[in-house]
């Protein structure tokens, strides 16, 4: 297998949003659900038998590192084919994550005219896979530990089991991690990683993968009561009346452009919270002090991203769970503006509910409004949009224009089963440009270049 894995881009039309007539596709790629990383030292299969090193769900986190690199993040591996309910069918697939080539190019055969004619081509190439770990020792479960721990070298997987029952879930010395969200620091040599888990917030080395800092988040997103499985009387979703829901943690996390701080958003309320009110966290990345504000789901199931537009602006990714991969027609995939800078600070409120001052909020983009103005089925849009970042800017015509990358999570299955048969799921990528007058307060982050030459990490 070729270590640079060129997209298939689909003919598509140019599209107008609903909310902002100059948001426009450019480009559509993909990456292949059957291709391997680059990380050969774990291709063996793992308990499901899956081959351990499968390039899938890369649209879990999308975070923009300068020039025309991304850092694509995967969650917490394979777990569709049934195994073993008591660990949720979750495997030993060690948590890494990808870094991508997104250049983009001008179609040399662009035809304003012609249906389906693209202005730009998207190439998506993998050039490293680095995978994760801790130099502290972390709780495993019954042979849940991976052959490839050192002394100082602990790695991180997504298997359910993986924690110390005597602590809460927001024990930072825990194995078991599933990974959402993730940016970039300013200087380039940190990613940040949000956890379902935890839920937690960590900081791990770009050049290493290795964990240098973890963010502790109140003890009210915390449930007491683990388990490596979630439903049945015993299961972890009964056994617990309040924190994160199981499985819906922190999905989405932000970095200011100044980066000083991480901002996360919740997928689903906390159990204590009325449903639909979603709770946004901030954490100062030098102190780790928090703060919260409450956020109300307009029509979708739940969040799964912040990017942000400056210091104080971001945009959330609403949305549910139908489309491809669901075998079903999408219907809310949404991007809204918000601003936290007027926004009440919630975190001393027990339960947020319609009492709560909440975060205001605007329509930016309809994804799927987008998508099928310019050809693509509902049945054809992603179920699990879950990744959004701001890319470098590209001309168009005479303008100079922002870019807006969406990805998906393809759920690691090369295939997704429809009402007509099996077909392609793979990692989708839409690039989007806006134009300056739709986001005028736009702040770039500016991330120094890092250059490093090995293409299997940590």
């Amino acid at each position: 297998m070729t270590k640079k894995l060129l997209s298939c881009v689909l003919p598509l039309l140019m599209a107008t949003s609903v909310a902002h007539a100059e948001i426009k596709l450019i480009a559509v790629g993909q990456v292949d659900g059957s291709y391997r990383d680059l990380s050969v030292r774990t291709a063996a299969p793992l308990e499901n038998g899956t081959i351990g090193n499968i390039l899938g769900g890369v649209g879990s986190g999308l975070a923009y590192a300068g020039g025309n690199i991304f850092i694509a993040l995967p969650d917490r591996g394979p777990n569709a084919t049934a195994y073993d309910a008591t660990r949720d069918d979750t495997t030993s697939y060690i948590n890494r994550f990808q870094t991508f080539d997104l250049s983009l190019s001008a179609n040399p055969n662009y035809n304003a005219a012609v249906v389906g004619s693209m202005p730009f081509l998207l190439s998506p190439q993998l050039t490293a896979t680095t995978l994760l770990s801790s130099a502290a020792q972390l709780n495993y479960g019954v042979n849940g530990a991976p052959k490839w721990n050192t002394a100082s070298k602990n790695y991180y997987t997504g298997r359910s089991d993986g924690f110390n029952p005597a602590l809460n879930s927001t024990n930072p010395n825990n194995a078991r991690l599933d990974p959402e969200g993730v940016r970039v620091s300013n200087d380039g040599k940190s990613v940040f990683i949000s956890d379902e888990y935890g839920p937690y917030v960590y900081q791990f080395s770009r050049a290493t993968g290795q964990l240098i800092k973890s963010f502790k988040l109140p003890d009210h997103f915390a449930v007491t009561n683990l388990r490596s499985f979630e439903k049945n009387a015993d299961g972890e979703i009964a056994m617990n009346t309040a924190g994160r829901t199981s499985n819906k943690g922190m999905e989405g996390l932000a970095i200011t452009p100044d980066g000083l701080t991480l901002v996360g958003v919740m997928q689903a309320n906390l159990i204590q919270d009325t449903k639909k009110y979603i709770r946004i966290v901030t954490i100062d990345i030098a102190t780790g002090t928090t703060h919260e504000y409450a956020y109300l789901l307009t029509d979708g199931s739940g969040l799964s991203e912040i990017v942000a537009i400056n210091n104080h602006e971001f945009l959330v990714d609403e949305r549910d769970g139908a489309g491809l991969g669901d075998g079903s027609a999408a219907v809310v995939k949404k991007l809204f503006k918000i601003d936290l800078a007027t926004a009440t600070d919630v975190s001393a409120v027990t339960k947020i509910d319609a009492t709560t001052p909440l975060v205001a909020k605007t329509l930016f983009l309809d994804v799927v409004a987008a998508l099928t103005a310019n050809g693509i089925s509902a049945t054809e849009v992603p179920a699990k949009i879950e990744a959004v970042a701001f890319g470098p800017d590209v001309r168009m015509g005479n303008k100079i224009k922002h870019t807006l990358f969406i990805a998906n999570d393809n759920d690691f299955l090369p295939t997704a089963v429809t009402p007509t048969g099996a077909v392609a799921n793979p990692n989708k990528f839409f690039v989007f440009t806006v134009d300056k007058t739709d986001l005028p307060t736009f702040v770039p982050q500016k991330i120094a270049p890092l250059l490093i030459d090995k293409h299997d990490r940590g």
